[in-house]
């Protein structure tokens, strides 16, 4: 059975720091309040953005932010493996914060739309056909391509 899980972990009510801005300190990394604001950014997004949304997003919290240190900053959470890059398809880099849960994606190619989701069932199926094929499955990911069917 499939569990949608379209809800992401938000930034801290008391505004404190975020689960992706502790998880960058426990990286070692430098958290200057730029990086602060691109990681509330990252934290609050209940879609996958793109560089230039979390630019476009950070902006409207701090407007002396630059698309450079969007750039920068993205690269280098990537490269500290807090934030995972991913590719639907449609030209754009998008980006999520890494979780300590495992999911996969549903595109809707008509609206665009990135819905999260789990299967155990899913996961049995993959370990099994890596295990037959006589392979450790070390990591995975799986996105599906979908149009909403209307009915009638």
């Amino acid at each position: 059975m499939l569990n949608p899980e379209n809800v992401s972990p938000a930034a801290p009510a008391d505004g404190g720091p975020t689960r992706l801005e502790l998880l960058c300190q426990e990286k070692g990394l430098k958290m200057t309040e730029q990086r602060r604001v691109i990681t509330r950014v990252l934290s609050e997004a209940c879609d996958h953005p793109d560089v230039e949304q979390v630019f476009r997003r950070a902006v409207e919290i701090d407007p002396h932010i630059s698309i450079a240190t969007v750039y920068r900053t993205m690269r280098l959470f990537e490269d500290a493996n807090v934030i995972a890059k991913l590719d639907f398809g449609d030209g754009r880099a998008r980006f999520e914060e890494k979780r300590d849960s495992h999911h996969h994606h549903l595109i809707d190619l008509q609206s665009g739309e990135v819905i999260e989701f789990q299967s155990p069932e899913m996961e049995v199926l993959k370990e099994k056909i890596a295990r037959e094929m006589g392979y450790e499955l070390i990591g995975h990911r799986l996105e599906l391509y979908g149009v909403r069917v209307r009915r009638a």
